[in-house]
Formats: structure tokens, C-alpha cells, sequence
């Protein structure tokens, strides 16, 4: 995922250091009363997925209502000095070109290992025919390279960061 976060700050200015999420986000926060906006902390400016088709159909789903969670490996936080993923944290999704396309707000994290997903989880994500055997087919590949352009063995017991999320903000595109 493309990552860009950002705290915030008084006036909101340049929050993602993106300027057409930076301006997307600021007016969903301006339609807020000060006391909502002032709760929010933590934001970022990414797409899902790896690669082009993928990170805009992810896009369409969550617009649509469909993706509703992601997760992703828990090695990346601890190696990589990114932050956790936190309830209350505000997410601009991006198109593959960087356009936005939805503001989501993360309700729920939790992990798990791979063996661990449930039919129920691979519905929410909402990708492929949403069966966990979908779910399962098309995340390992996702994650056996991953792993291997890091020179990690994948094996069904990687650790996951799971997020749920709603959609607070639709865009244009």
C-alpha cells in the first residue's frame, strides 16, 4: 500500500502531504462540528493491493459498501516502523493514480494467524466471490510474495493485522 500519515493539526493544511487527499480529507472534517473533528488524530492516504487492477477494484468495493475490512502482515509493523492500525483513524483510499476515492474510519483491529480467517472475514473483505476458499486462494498468493521478496518462508501461521472499517466520506471518481 502507498502510505502517507499525518497528524492533525490547526488550520489543516498539507495533512497527508498529497494534495488531493490532503483537500478530500479536509472537507469531510469541515462538514464536522469542531467538537467530531477534534476527536480525529491519526490519518493516511493509501491504496489497497500491490498492483494497479486490484487497488482500483479494491476502491469500487469499499464505495460500494462491499469491503467493509483488509488486513495485512504483521511484519511489517514491527520491521518497518509504520504505526498500528487504530480504532478511530481516518482513511483517505486512493485509486493506483492517486485520486480519492472514500474516507473510511477504522472500527475494529485485531490479529490472527492466516490458518485463523474465517468465512465470515473473507465475506467482509469482500473480494473475489467472498468465500473464505476465494479468500484463502487469493491472499496466500498475495502473501507467499510478500514474503519471498523479503526472503520470508509464508506458512499459514504469519500473523495478521485485521481492520475493520466504515465508510465516513464518498468522493468523485
Amino acid at each position: 500500500m502507498a502510505r502517507a500519515r499525518g497528524k492533525l493539526k490547526d488550520p489543516l493544511l498539507k495533512l497527508l502531504q498529497h494534495p488531493q487527499a490532503d483537500a478530500f480529507l479536509e472537507s469531510y472534517l469541515k462538514t464536522l462540528p469542531a467538537s467530531e473533528r477534534e476527536g480525529f488524530t491519526s490519518f493516511s492516504a493509501e491504496h489497497f493491493c500491490a498492483e494497479e487492477e486490484a487497488a482500483n477494484a479494491c476502491a469500487a468495493l469499499v464505495r460500494d459498501g462491499v469491503k467493509m475490512a483488509t488486513c495485512s502482515m504483521k511484519y511489517w509493523y514491527e520491521t518497518e516502523g509504520l504505526p498500528m492500525p487504530a480504532v478511530g483513524h481516518l482513511m483517505v483510499v486512493l485509486t493506483w493514480a492517486g485520486e480519492p476515492s472514500s474516507i473510511i474510519q477504522v472500527t475494529e483491529v485485531s490479529e490472527c494467524r492466516f490458518r485463523e480467517i474465517t468465512a465470515e472475514w473473507a465475506l467482509a473483505e469482500g473480494e473475489g466471490d467472498r468465500s473464505l476458499e476465494s479468500w484463502r486462494r487469493g491472499h496466500r498468493a498475495f502473501f507467499e510474495k510478500e514474503c519471498e521478496q523479503i526472503g520470508m518462508p509464508f506458512t499459514e501461521e504469519v500473523l495478521l493485522v485485521q481492520e475493520r472499517f466504515r465508510v465516513v466520506h464518498l468522493g468523485g471518481c
